[in-house]
């Protein structure tokens, strides 16, 4: 998406779940900035559903809340052009009542919008709704697709809980949607660097030539979150850290890095070559998940210097519980690229500093030619690629230090998006909506990524419910996790990046 892409094609927007959290975030936000950009279509409405009792009115009024809260640099024009569109029925998803009054409203927004029968349907719902609403929708014909007319979905993560719950709603949906009309959605892959992975490799002649066993020692993936479960504890401890971030954020970034050259930039293509790297994934036998996987739990401690009670003590969390809320793995890609090259992954929740990043350690220089120099070691050669709350990139190598002798530091070359681009902030879901109601599908899953992430994981998840002896570590609220993660890595020799607050340097 860039200020010289055409405005989407004219369509309906329908929200399910208008009144949570999700929308009024993030949903909502990001159609304003679509709209400030300059690429919603003129003939556009949107569509709230939810079960909660109110009029157009005041949906009208939550969103132009929602822009106080969430948005920046507010026009009342783009504000005012949005909020006469936007429409609002109250309804149970799963009452056919209530997609009696959507088609009425749906043809009533193309007459007076001239939407042009084209519907976008966004299911911020909890998972229990995935499948009913589009049986719901096909059932009053709002899923039929006719000539010059388009129906699409996006869905929300989770997608299911395991391999087999995965499997079950892919089949659900395709029953009354067919693959094209399915956008499942990751909104890490509307970051812009997550998008820059591939120009970052594919366009640089520099880069891909190293981009491979020979040159790259290892690959470190972290998703670190500063905050706790909060309100949430029943949902997460149904949930935990490997089914809520692994299977999609992490395997996404995992995709996107390990992938091979696709032959062109073409949604299937694409999609493809990053499927493929979940199968040439390293299956988790017993023994391997209990080895190279690494699940602990946060205790009491300080987060940028306010207190944080125990998981265990947390609202809707049983005191005994088991649930993993930090997971690191080390995962092996078996192809000719990457054999012998470990992935480390890890992600947790209640850690030292929010942090999304990918760092690609080269492989060290030999040291023969200093041995007769004061220099004791090489400065390690990476590549940082940070996505959050920072975006940019950061490469790290040696250069000497002025003077007679040869000595030697590590520094940095830092490039930013924010300062060389002076982009303009962002939900993250911009582009992926804008992406859908163009009809490009690049960005999302295909039903046959979604089931390879679950294949990776479904072992270790069935190793973990066989072993219920398995150790549960502690790691203080505000650290970098479990000393057993660290230790998945010093028995190869080597170390993970610190995750602290970034001050600038490499």
């Amino acid at each position: 998406m860039t200020p010289q892409s055409p405005p989407a094609s004219p369509c309906a927007f329908v929200i399910f779940g208008a009144a949570g959290d999700l929308t009024q975030r993030l949903l909502l936000p990001a159609l304003y900035n679509l709209r400030r950009a300059g690429l919603l279509p003129a003939n556009f409405a949107v569509i709230g559903v939810a079960r909660a009792a109110k009029d157009d009115a005041a949906f009208r009024a939550e969103f132009a809340d929602s822009l106080r809260r969430f948005a920046h640099n507010v026009s009342a024009e783009d504000a005012n052009w949005l909020s006469q569109r936007m429409f609002y029925l109250a309804g149970d998803f799963d009452a056919p009542a209530t997609y009696a009054k959507l088609a009425q409203l749906l043809a009533n927004t193309d007459r007076t919008q001239q939407t042009g029968g084209n519907y976008l349907y966004y299911l911020a719902t909890p998972p229990q709704a995935f499948a009913i609403i589009p049986k719901r929708l096909a059932a009053v014909g709002l899923l039929t697709e006719a000539e010059r007319q388009w129906r699409r979905v996006i869905i929300e993560k989770p997608f299911g809980t395991d391999l087999i719950s995965a499997q079950a709603l892919n089949r659900s949906l395709l029953e009354v949607l067919a693959e094209n009309q399915i956008y499942r959605i990751d909104h890490y892959l509307g970051k812009e660097t997550v998008q820059n992975i591939m120009v970052l490799r594919f366009a640089n002649g520099m880069f891909e030539p190293l981009w491979s066993r020979n040159h790259i020692d290892h690959v470190q993936i972290t998703v670190a979150e500063t905050v706790g479960v909060e309100q949430r504890g029943k949902f997460y401890d149904a949930t935990g850290a490997l089914r809520d971030m692994v299977p999609n954020h992490l395997f996404q970034l995992l995709t996107l890095i390990a992938m091979e050259p696709p032959t062109c930039f073409d949604a299937e293509a694409v999609r493809t070559e990053k499927a493929k790297v979940l199968e040439a994934a390293h299956s988790f036998g017993p023994e391997d998940a209990q080895r190279n996987v690494v699940r602990a739990q946060y205790g009491p401690g300080r987060v940028g210097g306010t207190s944080v009670t125990a998981y265990r003590d947390a609202a809707n969390v049983p005191p005994h519980s088991t649930t993993e809320t930090y997971v690191a793995l080390r995962l092996m890609i078996d192809n000719w690229r990457w054999a012998g090259v470990p992935f480390y992954l890890r992600t947790g929740k209640a850690l030292a500093a929010r942090r999304t990043e990918v760092v690609i350690q080269f492989k060290q220089a030999p040291f023969a030619l200093f041995r007769d120099t004061p220099v004791e070691r090489l400065t390690p050669n990476d590549m940082r690629i940070l996505i959050q709350p920072e975006e940019g990139v950061t490469l790290r190598f040696s250069a000497k230090i002025p003077g007679p002798m040869v000595r030697m530091e590590g520094v940095a070359m830092k490039f930013n998006y924010q300062e060389h681009f002076h982009a303009a902030p962002n939900t993250g879901y911009e582009t992926l909506i804008y992406d859908c109601m163009q009809g490009d599908p690049t960005l999302f899953q295909r039903a046959d990524n979604i089931e390879a992430g679950w294949r990776v994981v479904q072992p270790i998840l069935d190793a973990w419910a066989r072993d219920r002896a398995l150790s549960m570590p502690i790691y203080p609220a505000g650290s970098s996790g479990p000393p057993e993660a660290d230790a998945l890595l010093a028995r190869e020799h080597r170390h993970w990046r610190r995750i602290q607050r970034d001050d600038g340097s490499p």
